[in-house]
């Protein structure tokens, strides 16, 4: 019976206490990863000039990351279910630190593309990784708070990344005859090593791995993973063969694709639209840069907890989508104003940031646990192939027209037509409609 859904065993109080042990530290990781991966879009306001790049050689090793991330994503969350999330962490972490502190001795642009693309390659596995790993440790109906609080590692990285490379940019500009940009990708780069020999040292592969939950708290985490219903749009996947044949899995990854798009245009073009509307200073770029990662922070919790309370997903994903993508286009009406373009871009961001909570808490619950790592995986791979084509062509018009107009309107328009796929193409089956209600009557029952 549907209607007999089982309350969680575990008490609140010990996902409480997982949650205090484990995301502080995961969500510097992804805070730190998230600056060393974007922190080019406030460094190309010096070093496309210093080395004479165009916008088009800026985009493409912009989205050049991305072709290292996805070869090597699914391969690398394959070795993390099979070895453990602390030696994954160690080679991910230490490898991208190094390759991203090496940006700071390009001259040439095959440098630059090169180290963009060993940068994805190091990184690859760390966002399906996290998501896998949490996986381990939360049941299905706390994933959407978990996750969001687990993406706001992404608006963070945004509050901290702007101001931070602008004053590093501003302030150590001609040091030792390094230009500012060359000490920003210097320094950045060196916490992830550190952060990659704290996380072997300090996290543990699993909760049966942990020594600070008593046997009671672990065996009532594990009743909680293997008895709680999930409610999917789609039924559990018991291989990726069979997940490949569900046409709804396409809908949610387009979505993710756009979403990823959208993300990625915020951190890697707004510098550039915020020095386009007259401001000049990298200080204040940076500055201005944190108000939409500030909202979007507020958002993307909220709508996080509504989404938990009514345990639904495809509409909090798709509604905030279809509100960021209303606002890129309209974005190119604001030209020469800061304010009303800051707006704007406040709009786009918080829409964007919104949605991944409820759409990243989908992934878990299409498939079931021999599937997931490489399933999640996929997931974000399909995702993050917008990512390695979208830089490219909004640089390459860019150059071509001389402004990013065209692609702010391409941004808009992925992001509504991937929410528009998600509402048509990924609604709930019988199954799932019934799982749905019985988990809502089950909690309306709850004191």
């Amino acid at each position: 019976m549907f209607d007999e859904v089982r309350k969680e065993q575990g008490s609140p109080a010990t996902y409480r206490k997982i949650v205090g042990r484990l995301m502080p530290l995961l969500m510097l990781i992804y805070v730190v990863s998230f600056i060393d991966r974007t922190n080019i879009g406030v460094a190309k306001l010096q070093f496309t000039k210093d080395l004479g790049f165009t916008e088009a050689a800026y985009g493409f090793g912009s989205g050049i990351f991305y072709l290292g991330y996805i070869l090597l994503e699914i391969p690398s969350n394959i070795y993390l279910a099979r070895t453990g999330v602390r030696k994954t962490l160690l080679r991910i972490m230490v490898l991208w630190g190094l390759c991203c502190a090496a940006m700071s001795f390009m001259s040439q642009a095959w440098h630059f593309y090169g180290l963009r693309f060993l940068l994805g390659a190091a990184e690859a596995g760390l966002f399906p990784g996290m998501l896998l790993y949490l996986s381990y440790w939360i049941p299905p109906g706390r994933h959407a708070r978990n996750t969001a609080m687990f993406m706001a590692s992404i608006p963070i990285a945004g509050i901290l990344g702007g101001p931070l490379a602008g004053l590093i940019m501003h302030n150590l500009g001609g040091v030792y005859g390094l230009a500012g940009w060359q000490w920003l990708f210097a320094l950045e780069g060196l916490p992830a090593v550190i952060l990659g020999v704290v996380a072997y040292l300090y996290l543990q592969d699993g909760p049966a791995q942990c020594g600070w939950l008593s046997r009671e708290e672990k065996l009532s985490i594990a009743a909680d993973l293997a008895s709680q219903p999930r409610n999917d749009v789609m039924r559990r996947h018991d291989s990726l063969g069979s997940l490949l044949a569900e046409p709804r899995f396409y809908a949610v990854a387009f979505l993710g694709c756009a979403l990823m798009v959208s993300v990625s245009a915020l951190f890697l073009w707004v510098p550039t639209l915020i020095k386009y509307t007259g401001v000049k200073d990298v200080v204040d770029i940076g500055l201005l840069s944190i108000l939409p990662f500030i909202v979007g922070l507020v958002g993307q919790w909220a709508n996080a907890r509504h989404s938990d309370r009514t345990m639904e997903r495809r509409w909090h994903a798709a509604v905030p989508a279809l509100i960021a993508g209303s606002a890129w286009p309209a974005l190119p009406l604001t030209a020469g104003h800061t304010v009303p373009a800051m707006l704007v871009i406040t709009v786009a961001a918080a829409g964007t940031l919104s949605a991944m909570g409820p759409f990243w808490s989908l992934p878990a619950t299409l498939l079931s646990k021999t599937t997931r790592a490489s399933g999640i995986a996929l997931i974000t791979t399909v995702a993050g192939a917008g990512n390695f084509f979208s830089p490219i062509l909004v640089g390459w018009l860019a150059t071509r027209t001389g402004s990013l107009v065209i692609g702010q309107h391409y941004f808009g328009a992925v992001l509504m037509l991937g929410a528009i796929f998600l509402i048509i193409g990924a609604r709930p089956s019988q199954a799932g409609d019934a799982i749905d209600n019985g988990l809502l009557r089950s909690r309306a029952a709850q004191p």
